[in-house]
């Protein structure tokens, strides 16, 4: 949607990217391993769309559920307040109205966002030693003191460096949840009545329409220390899901404040003092009635008397997404019960290998364990409920589709306990009545025990990490004499697309198209040269055939120069290069 930004905000933005590339290393990433794609920048503020340091077409922020081209922030970052010489002074990483930018990275090469995976250890200049605490964690450092923040005119820095890490995990329950962590360090002054929070612009809708996110509303839940934003049911933007920041605070601040805007009619004010006026009043708002304009809001904490310079002020937040009001608020009680914890939770186990061999109209699928990847022997220490080997059994999926599913449980196998089907474990499996020539796909997991001390869910290794794809059939005759064309005729008003499994794939997902028709000769021997001809003698194509372990070949009905064929009887011959013999037949297509 469009939302009013100052003419000040805008020139400035203009301004600061000629000479950003210079002065500032810009990166941004993406959370996308669980249920929410949420953007993170070095810039502190958790958006790039739409920002011409960071966008590129089709970037999608805070998309939850995924791929379902809902939104819920246009962008959200801290802010921080303080009292420096007397002078009350704010500084924001994301924002509206005034300087909507005033944190900005070093122009070190190396002060990128940094990806760590679980239990991963990595040497970050700024944080030597940091160990991976969840499935996907960033991690990156701004300041408010760099060469870009002091041509600001009207931005007095704080000269605060903050280190900022997100984690983001796989599976539920904490697919929906995203942890931002802010570490907030004076670097040349100590600070006095420092309040620290965080400005959200929350649009929550389709985002392929055009009034998405008008019809939002915000509100607080102080015993919750939850800030939200929800969209009404219906309208043009569609009914979507919940926002809310949960918001752990160091200390015991005296004050908390919550403000809200309507999106399009109002904004935070531009000025340092009135914004430093508004995070410290202590105000608490009463829940906004959406006028069908928009939303956005800031919450705050505070005072904290004096923040010396080395010292650190660490706030976390809990990016919470979920159907309604009451189920964020159970996602936020749960990650209380989690952050008590250090954030361990279980792992899935390691997925196992697969092998496939191909049979006539079937195939054979073997997962033995490998010594040095057995998910049998799988260990987890950061299970709470003290088993040592968690692993439970195997699940066998197939798709017709791609090696990225979707996926149809063939059959599952799992260790004879006190939990699950008692199955018994198996390593083979014979699939069989298949369509010769064509491809399947195949993967098989690992999955773990669920660990009731946490009420935390089974866990299951990642179906794309061995995903396979074969091709049952024959081995090549001995020579030509069989060959056939299937399907003949070919009918043009046949959707072969969409069949189960679909015998016309246009790839990549795309919509289908002329080049994507297919015929395929079946029965070719290793070793031959099909030529296609009309009943007139005019060669149309010709196909160079070598493969001594498949027999059959596919043609798209296109001319060697690049055109469709017509309806018609065409004739083709099958050369055996080895022997010289020759098998002549025709194929109709009816388009």
């Amino acid at each position: 949607m469009i939302k009013k930004i100052s003419i000040v905000a805008v020139i400035m933005q203009i301004l600061i990217g000629f000479t950003a590339a210079q002065e500032a290393t810009f990166d941004w990433k993406m959370h996308n391993v669980g249920n929410v794609r949420q953007v993170v920048t070095n810039r502190g503020g958790l958006n790039a769309k739409g920002d011409a340091t960071f966008d590129y077409k089709g970037l999608l922020n805070c998309e939850h559920p995924l791929n379902s081209n809902m939104e819920h922030i246009t962008n959200t970052g801290l802010w921080v307040g303080a009292v420096l010489n007397g002078t009350r002074s704010v500084s924001l990483a994301d924002g509206e109205s005034g300087i909507i930018h005033e944190f900005f990275p070093s122009a070190e090469p190396w002060d990128t966002v940094w990806v760590v995976n679980k239990r991963q250890e990595v040497d970050i200049p700024y944080w030597p030693g940091y160990k991976g605490i969840s499935d996907q964690d960033f991690v990156c450092r701004y300041n408010d003191y760099g060469p870009i923040s002091q041509r600001l005119t009207e931005h007095r820095p704080l000269y605060v460096d903050v280190i900022q890490s997100t984690h983001a995990w796989a599976s539920p329950p904490l697919d929906e949840t995203i942890v931002v962590d802010y570490y907030i360090i004076p670097t040349k002054y100590d600070l006095e009545n420092v309040y620290i929070g965080v400005y959200m612009n929350g649009n929550v809708g389709y985002v392929l329409d055009n009034s998405y996110g008008l019809d939002d509303e915000s509100f607080f839940r102080n015993g919750e220390k939850i800030s939200f934003c929800r969209d009404l049911p219906g309208g043009p933007d569609g009914s979507a899901t919940t926002v809310g920041e949960k918001f752990y605070v160091p200390g015991n601040p005296k004050k908390t404040t919550y403000y809200w805007w309507n999106g399009v009619k109002g904004s935070p004010p531009d000025r340092d003092n009135d914004k430093y006026i508004q995070m410290s009043s202590g105000e608490i708002m009463e829940d906004q009635r959406s006028t069908g304009d928009g939303t956005k809001s800031m919450v705050a904490f505070g005072p904290y008397e004096k923040l010396a310079v080395g010292d650190t002020l660490h706030l976390v937040m809990g990016l919470l997404l979920g159907e309604n009001e009451s189920d964020i608020i159970a996602k936020g009680k749960y990650l209380t019960q989690l952050k008590e914890r250090n954030y361990k939770v279980p792992s899935p186990p390691p997925s196992p290998v697969l092998t496939i061999v191909p049979e006539d109209k079937g195939v054979v699928l073997d997962w033995t364990p490998k010594p040095d990847s057995n998910p049998e022997e799988f260990t987890d220490p950061d299970r709470a409920d003290g088993v040592e080997k968690p692993f439970e059994g195997y699940r066998l999926y197939k798709s017709t589709v791609g090696t990225s599913g979707p996926w149809t449980l063939l059959d599952q196998y799992d260790i004879e306990d006190d939990y699950g089907q008692n199955t018994g474990l198996h390593h083979s499996y014979k699939d069989v009545g298949l369509l010769n020539n064509i491809e399947y796909y195949y993967t098989v997991t690992a999955y773990t025990l669920p660990d009731e001390t946490i009420d935390f869910p089974e866990l299951e290794s990642a179906k794309t990490v061995s995903s396979k794809i074969v091709t049952p059939g024959t081995p090549p005759p001995a020579s030509v004499g069989k060959v056939a064309v299937v399907p003949n005729p070919y009918r043009g008003d046949m959707a072969y697309y969409s069949y189960n499994p679909p015998w016309e794939k246009p790839p990549g997902g795309r919509r289908w198209l002329e080049q994507d028709r297919r015929i395929q000769f079946i029965n070719l021997p290793e070793y031959c040269e099909i030529k296609v001809y009309t009943v007139s003698g005019d060669l149309i194509y010709t196909i160079r055939h070598e493969n001594a372990s498949r027999g059959y070949e596919d043609w798209n009905l296109t001319s060697k120069v690049g055109q469709a064929i017509s309806s018609g009887i065409y004739l083709y011959t099958v050369e055996d290069l080895n022997n010289g013999k020759v098998q002549v037949d025709k194929f109709v297509v009816i388009k």
